[in-house]
């Protein structure tokens, strides 16, 4: 494998997070634990597959790795690494520390021993996320130490060397990135990793590691007295400069991140007179750098997505040093707190500032109006045959709230199958909050990940209090809108190793529900039965629908040479009834120009639900074909 392979000194083109995970390599991290969630989920991917390629070489692995439970768990298990004196890695997207910030926030409090890089991935313009919450915040409400890569060859460099950081403060580091950063790909040059710990020793000190009040009120100070400590280190990094661009100039901007990226282009593109502070380290603020920048201005623009931080901050300073200087920024409606940026957005805005022609503002001779392409169930996907069965048994006016994967996009026509989502988990605990509030009949949906991850303890309260709801757990044995990384109720850990399979229906026993149905979707008459049971019992029910998913089926027929049915529409059959399109939704199916209805058999992927589905028996199996 190149990334283990390749020789000290060589560039490698590298994701971002391909590059993190270089650099904790480099760093020699010992643990790294993960909940999948983009835009992170390529960091822990390839951890994963670093271990399996060791275990196929008959080699012992440099490091562990697990795909916690979920993200909470993951940092329990990295901390209780650095307890030991072991370097550790735990990676999640930016909601994902939502779920961790009770362990977060305390942890700061108790403080690590070995270096901890704790990765959030943050999700400007919620490309794959319920929000775009800006998790900066975290480094100031903690009191935590904060890196911002602008590069993947910045990525590896800040975690490799956020490692040392970490253990000379004995603090965890957050290494804030965001999808572009994530997901861009840039030549990152490899050093030579060092040699892992391998097994750490804990050495007791519940005077620290206790947190009882007495302990915490203590540790509150100390934690401070290691942010000072962190202040002089933010000073001296070289994660942190100044950049002249053009002549001498009082015109300064200040960015982070990915908008440096933007903001160098803009500077060099408009042959700009100004200096730009890069800042790398970003929490605490290099003060020293940043009052001496701020005393070199008349003016400054930041440049930053998302929320106002630097921009309070540096307010803050300036009115603390007495500085006359202008700052532009999103309280002056300059800069929006919305979205991503892009050169085209910064462009326009540091124009305006300057008051020089923006170069973009000309009129393009060509516009493309692109059509639209929102993600869809895959054809073949079980979850749509559930949707579909749960819909046909349900009454008028039944409330669907729904979770976070592949299942969420059940919202969309025809199916409709989402009427709710907030996070991971609260499908089950909103079906709770409806059966106290209405006699609306309820099915609520959740993945088997999610179920592992956050959807067990509203069960829990479902059954103690026996609200009458039913709950659907889609088990298609994977994390599947993530990638397929392996879950509890997998064959398999992300090592490769074989591991206790956790069966949903066991774990939903053993709560105390009463009434579990477990079905096969790809039966859709048998499915809707059991909805129907479901919702006739009186307190909470529980049905599991088991099917793998479609794309891990012909994974596998692939591997063993086996061949996938397809099916087309007798047109002498056809009544142009629309049930395959209005009702089922299965993407396979299109119009043709004089509105015949047809199957794309490109598309197809041969689940045969359509032949369930079609009132007049129209659809028949065409054949078989690789």
């Amino acid at each position: 494998m190149e990334l283990v392979e390749v020789q000290t000194g060589k560039t490698m083109f590298l994701l971002g997070n391909e590059a993190i995970t270089r650099g904790a390599l480099e760093a020699a991290v010992d643990v790294a634990t993960t909940y999948p969630g983009t835009p992170s989920s390529e960091i822990a991917d390839t951890f994963s597959a670093i271990a399996k390629y060791h275990k196929r070489q008959g080699k012992k692995p440099p490091f562990y790795f697990e795909y916690s439970t979920n993200e909470k768990v993951a940092l329990e298990i990295a901390a209780a690494a650095s307890f030991c004196g072991l370097r550790a890695l735990t990676c999640m997207k930016h909601v994902g520390l939502n779920v961790a910030s009770d362990a977060f926030m305390a942890y700061l409090y108790a403080g690590s021993k070995g270096g901890h890089i704790i990765v959030s991935a943050d999700d400007p313009y919620c490309h794959s996320s319920q929000n775009e919450q800006d998790n900066r915040y975290f480094a100031l409400f903690g009191n935590a130490p904060m890196l911002e890569p602008t590069t993947p060859q910045e990525a590896k460099e800040m975690t490799r060397v956020g490692f040392d950081i970490s253990e000379e403060l004995q603090l965890p580091v957050l290494l804030r990135t965001t999808t572009r950063l994530n997901h861009a790909r840039g030549p990152v040059m490899v050093k030579k990793p060092r040699k892992p710990r391998g097994k750490g020793y804990f050495k007791k000190d519940p005077s620290v590691l206790v947190l009882h009040p007495a302990t915490a009120r203590e540790r509150h100070l100390v934690l401070l007295q290691k942010l000072e400590e962190a202040e002089n280190i933010s000073d001296k990094s070289s994660f942190n400069e100044i950049i002249k661009c053009g002549k001498p100039s009082s015109m300064g901007i200040v960015t982070s991140g990915v908008s440096y990226n933007y903001v160098r282009e803009v500077a060099d593109d408009l042959k700009l007179d100004v200096s730009i502070l890069k800042l790398g380290m970003t929490h605490p603020l290099p003060r020293k750098i940043c009052e001496t920048f701020i005393n070199s201005c008349k003016e400054i623009i930041v440049v930053e997505e998302l929320e106002p931080i630097l921009e309070n901050q540096f307010k803050t300073i300036a009115y603390d040093i007495g500085a006359d200087v202008k700052i532009y920024g999103k309280s002056t409606g300059h800069f929006s707190r919305l979205y991503e940026y892009n050169p085209d957005i910064v462009t326009e805005i540091i124009s305006k500032i300057f008051k020089i022609k923006n170069p973009l503002s000309k009129p393009r001779k060509v516009k493309i109006q692109l059509p639209s392409r929102p993600p869809i169930l895959c054809p073949g996907c079980s979850h749509r045959a559930t949707y579909y069965a749960a819909k046909k048994a349900s009454p008028k006016g039944t409330i669907y709230p729904s979770d976070i994967g592949c299942y969420g996009l059940g919202k969309a026509p025809p199916l409709e199958m989402a009427d709710l989502l907030i996070c991971m988990g609260s499908n089950a605990g909103t079906a709770v909050g409806f059966a106290i509030s209405t006699d609306q009949k309820i099915i609520s949906f959740m993945g088997d990940s999610t179920f592992f991850h956050a959807g067990i303890p509203p069960i829990i309260d479902a059954v103690h209090h026996n609200h009458d709801c039913t709950i659907t757990i889609l088990d298609n044995r994977t994390t599947a809108m993530t990638g397929h990384q392996p879950h509890p109720g997998s064959e398999y850990d992300g090592m490769g190793r074989s591991a206790k399979l956790i069966k949903v229906e066991d774990v939903v026993k053993g709560l105390g529900v009463e009434h579990i149905e477990i079905v096969d979707p790809n039966n859709i008459k048998e499915t809707t039965s059991a909805f129907k049971r479901a919702l006739d019992f009186r307190g909470p029910a529980v049905v599991v629908s088991k099917a793998p998913c479609i794309l891990l089926e012909l994974q596998r027929k692939r591997v063993s040479g086996k061949k996938k049915s397809v099916y087309f529409i007798d047109q002498e059959n056809c009544n142009q009834c629309k049930t395959c399109i209005d009702k089922f939704g299965c993407p396979a199916f299109y119009y043709a120009e004089n509105g015949t209805i047809y199957i794309d058999e490109m598309q197809c992927n041969g689940c045969g639900n359509c032949v369930q589905i079609c009132p007049f028996d129209a659809i028949k199996q065409k054949g078989e074909r690789k």
